[in-house]
């Protein structure tokens, strides 16, 4: 179809990376079956999503693009005179408008292009009924079913006047789309602007399609820029460009490869002229990623382009700052529900993956493939990996992002987690990000833990998909199989030795696989099973031999919580991941080539029906929020920090929060002010004389391996120094800066951590419950689950990535607040008493009252009480760290040197554990209050930089 006037330039030779080996397998050629590829392609609804993974087929195959069974239209709209660029010849310009389906789009063309497809058609009609070839034979049996002759362009002397021309070239083409042959042959689909991807319904309208002249180079990347690229570093190629609602592509000429995806954002810009893009008739594309500079055939064809493009702009809502200054905006009546510990989440995410159709996307700062996703495991039908290898047989597109650590810092081994996954199945795609020296990215990690499945349901949160994160409200301390299991009811409740440590059938020593779980009662196999404080995880290619002696070591508990999304919040979630994801592509070389797809987000625009529920959920109001940076996903957000800092402000009874880090308060290397958000909040009602509370729940200690009475806790120490910074230490800490309150901040705020105790092998046994939330929960209507902690590692934005959910309740129910009447949110509520009831023991004591967060009696007979009680009986029967007494380091030698309670005299410590109640104990606000806990400067941790805690 393109005539020497649309010629630009000659096609450039290819120089891309070299495609990559050590993944393929024959596996990868293998295609779909006729039946299901049909399947894809004749949905009376527009196409269905996974065409957009099966353009190579489609093209083998010869596959018309137009719905099957479905009528093309076309009506002659308008027309439009313009001069050739010879400033003589006047042309007319035609405005086709085209319907197929639910899919309506406008073309222009001139007279001249009628022309040609009338050759064009003629011409294959030739080439097919004389051509012997047995891969014509399709069009031949179309032309053999024609019952009459192709309509002809040339018209009467009626064809000469513009108004009944008009009339004729509809009638004209209007014949032709009602023959088959005509209707697919692949000029019709050029000059009518179709390719592969205009159909498919879940891409939203058709949008804008045509042929373009695209410039190389323009990404917005450390690394991929050289100074002057866009004056002589360059090459054009000629490819197809898709203009959807809310991302453009360029394809291949032949609509068999995506190229590229630029995804709109608030910073993209269409620009126009030579100034913009140092050409003559050039358009320039551009987002927070890329500048793309395509070439087209005129200037009235640039401002053709440009306003169509800025047209759909304008529509974009991801073109726009949203509340809190984030990319995705609040979405009304979304199905999500709440999860605190793993056990639940685990489960429903199993299921929810047991679902999966088309697309698994996975995010995680750690996973571990080998963990168990419903327990005890009597087999590998819930193993994370073996889960995930069913799905890509099936067909199911598994994209997986992990953060790539620098390994002599972290071993979380993640090319394991790579390794495992990918010898799967080649459906199974592993990226792992930064590359840290030629990113300049050494500090920053991606944190985020996100599941996207169908783009139809996401889960956010704080739990990873490795091990030690499975847990319950139990928080057992003991794993040695659970034939006492009816003696575990309870937090604290005694558990026997049953003689199953070491169970030689579990595990086979050569291949590090299970041989026999059919009589397995353990809930935490081999590494799964974990006290990180004592020793940290370590051959992790070895998961199932246990990390620690688990019949002398208690695990840690572990406290975390999640949520799920539905509908627009989940394809929100989802287009996050396809952004870090092509954005992971461009820039590492080993990703480039075509095993690592480009991925494109679900429209907005379409409101499908949810392909599935996870049960439980519940509506309300869902804003998906994000601390990104250039090196992250190539675009800048701290909407995290904003919704923190605005829920904290807006809030009028309580905040309750519960995070594994509270490092805050801006001055001295700390920017982040969640901590002055707090104050400010709480002076306001100390001068309005209003009940005001703050909840805060931290881990006692931090989660890094180390023994406080020994010199080998300069991690611990230096996380405890910040916190204490933040909380009681310093002049830019809360309690100095509530100064003014005297006595009275205990009125507004306490500080408490989680402990809980057993029985090992005959022994008592305490551990602390390692909080690793990060949740913020404000008057019982609205709550924060996510993956960024408080500190400004997570919250600037700049630092680690992160991903939270912002839920707000629509749906009202009656409670009380300050002891009178209230409307609280139905999730809200519902949370808040399941975080209180476990804490504060209410769970085995119907007595205790939790429903109004704000009394007196809750805060500091129920709350206070309970934390002071809980605290000083632990220390009175372990003698355990952190505590009140030991100020300085001469007192924790003598402290840690006396033989506890429940050594000495065990009866009388096991009755004095019978006045526990709950897990709350205040966090100790004078532990080693006369010590400087910053590390030496000769050691590691002191010579790391600062920011790097912070």
């Amino acid at each position: 179809m393109a005539s020497s006037e649309d010629v630009i330039e000659p096609l450039a030779v290819s120089t891309g990376a070299p495609i990559l080996s050590r993944w393929r397998s024959p596996q990868d050629l293998i295609r779909l079956n006729q039946d299901k590829l049909d399947g894809f392609m004749s949905r009376k609804e527009g196409h269905h999503f996974m065409v957009v993974h099966r353009l190579p087929e489609i093209k083998e195959q010869g596959r018309p693009y137009l719905i099957p069974g479905v009528p093309i239209t076309c009506r002659v709209d308008n027309t439009e005179r313009h001069t050739t660029r010879s400033k003589v010849k006047v042309s007319t310009l035609y405005t086709l408008e085209l319907k197929h389906g639910p899919f309506f789009w406008t073309v222009k063309r001139k007279y001249k292009h009628f022309q040609e497809l009338n050759h064009d058609i003629y011409k294959h009609k030739m080439m097919y009924q004389w051509n012997p070839l047995g891969k014509f034979s399709k069009e031949r049996q179309q032309m053999r079913l024609m019952t009459e002759e192709m309509p002809s362009l040339h018209g009467s002397d009626r064809s000469k006047r513009t108004s009944s021309k008009m009339k004729y070239l509809e009638e004209y083409l209007n014949n032709l789309l009602e023959i088959e042959f005509c209707r697919n042959d692949h000029s019709m689909m050029e000059f009518l602007s179709i390719s592969a991807l205009s159909f498919v319904a879940d891409l939203g309208p058709k949008g804008l399609e045509g042929p373009i002249y695209k410039r190389s180079g323009g990404h917005h990347i450390q690394g991929l820029n050289c100074f002057g690229h866009h004056r002589f570093c360059f090459s054009w190629s000629h490819r197809w460009l898709v203009v959807k609602d809310s991302f453009l592509i360029y394809m291949s000429r032949d609509h068999s490869q995506i190229n590229f995806v630029l995804l709109f954002d608030p910073q993209f810009e269409v620009k126009v002229g030579h100034s913009n893009t140092d050409i003559r008739d050039g358009v320039c594309l551009e987002n927070s990623t890329r500048s793309l500079v395509i070439k087209c055939n005129n200037f009235r064809q640039s401002l053709w382009w440009s306003s169509q493009i800025n047209e759909i702009k304008n529509a974009c809502e991801f073109c726009k700052k949203q509340k809190h200054g984030g990319f995705f905006g609040p979405r009304e009546n979304t199905l999500t529900k709440w999860y605190v510990n793993g056990r639940d989440y685990f489960s429903d995410l199993a299921d929810a993956l047991e679902q999966a159709k088309e697309e698994i996307f996975i995010t995680d700062w750690w996973l571990s493939p080998e963990i168990f996703l419903k327990r005890p495991a009597t087999d590998n039908h819930w193993r994370l990996d073996e889960l995930l290898k069913r799905k890509a047989k099936q067909g199911v597109k598994v994209c997986v992002l992990l953060y790539k650590e620098v390994e002599v810092a972290l071993g979380i081994n993640s090319e394991h987690s790579k390794r495992t996954l990918m010898d799967l199945d080649p459906n199974i795609k592993v990226m792992r990000h930064p590359d840290h020296l030629s990113s300049v990215v050494l500090l920053w990690a991606h944190h985020e833990k996100t599941v996207a499945i169908d783009q139809t349901v996401a889960f956010v949160g704080g739990i990873d998909l490795a091990f030690g994160r499975w847990d319950d409200s139990q928080y057992r301390l003991t794993d040695l199989g659970l034939a006492n299991s009816e003696n575990q009811e309870q937090p604290g409740a005694d558990v026997q030795d049953t003689g199953a440590a070491d169970d030689p059938l579990l595990v086979n020593s050569k291949n590090q696989e299970p041989l026999d779980l059919s009589r397995n009662t353990k809930l935490w196999l081999g590494k799964d099973y974990s006290n990180f404080i004592k020793k940290d995880w370590t051959q992790l290619d070895k998961p199932f031999e246990d990390n620690v002696d688990r019949s002398e070591v208690p695990r840690m508990p572990w406290r975390d919580l999640s949520a799920a999304v539905h509908g627009k919040a989940a394809k929100d979630v989802a287009r996050h991941f396809i952004q870090r994801w092509n954005f992971t592509k461009i820039f590492k070389n080993k990703y480039k080539d075509d095993f690592y797809p480009y991925l494109l987000p679900k429209s907005h625009s379409t409101e499908d029906p949810l392909s599935y529920i996870v049960p439980g959920s519940k509506k309300a109001k869902v804003q998906v929020l994000r601390s990104t940076d250039s090196w992250s996903t190539g675009t800048c957000e701290n909407s995290i920090l904003e919704a923190y800092i605005q829920t904290i402000k807006n809030s009028q009874h309580y905040i309750y929060i519960e995070n594994q880090f509270f490092i805050s308060c801006a001055g001295d290397n700390v920017q982040n002010t969640i901590g002055d958000a707090i104050v400010d909040r709480i002076l306001l009602a100390h001068r309005e004389q209003k009940k005001y509370r703050v909840f805060v729940v931290i881990p006692l200690l931090p989660g890094f391996e180390g023994d406080l009475t020994t010199k080998n806790a300069n991690a611990i120490q230096t996380i405890l120094h910040f916190t204490y910074r933040t909380i009681c230490r310093g002049e830019q800490s809360i309690l100095h800066r509530l100064s003014e309150l005297k006595d009275q901040w205990t009125e507004y705020i306490t500080f408490c951590g989680l402990r809980t105790h057993s029985q090992l092998s005959q022994k008592l046994v305490t551990e602390l419950i390692y909080v690793h939330s990060k949740t913020l929960i404000a008057d019982d209507r609205c709550y924060i689950i996510g993956s960024a902690n408080i500190n400004d590692r997570s919250m600037l934005g700049s630092r680690d990535s992160e991903v939270a959910v912002l839920v707000e309740d629509e749906e009202m129910v009656p409670s009380i607040m300050g002891g009178e009447p209230y409307q609280a949110g139905l999730l809200t509520l519902a949370l808040r008493k399941e975080c209180f009831s476990v804490l504060v023991g209410a769970t085995s004591d119907p007595i205790i009252n939790i429903d109004d967060p704000i009394s007196d009696d809750f805060f500091y007979l129920t709350w206070n009480e309970t934390a002071k009680l809980n605290a000083s009986i632990y220390d009175k029967v372990f003698r355990c760290l952190p505590c009140d007494s030991v100020c300085n380091k001469r007192v924790l030698k003598e402290y840690s040197s006396q033989d506890p309670l429940c050594d000495t005299d065990c009866e009388q410590a096991a009755e004095e554990l019978k006045a526990i109640r709950g897990l709350l104990v205040h966090f100790p606000l004078m532990f080693l209050y006369g010590e400087n806990l910053l590390p030496p400067l000769n050691t590691k941790e002191g010579m790391a930089p600062v920011e790097m805690w912070t």
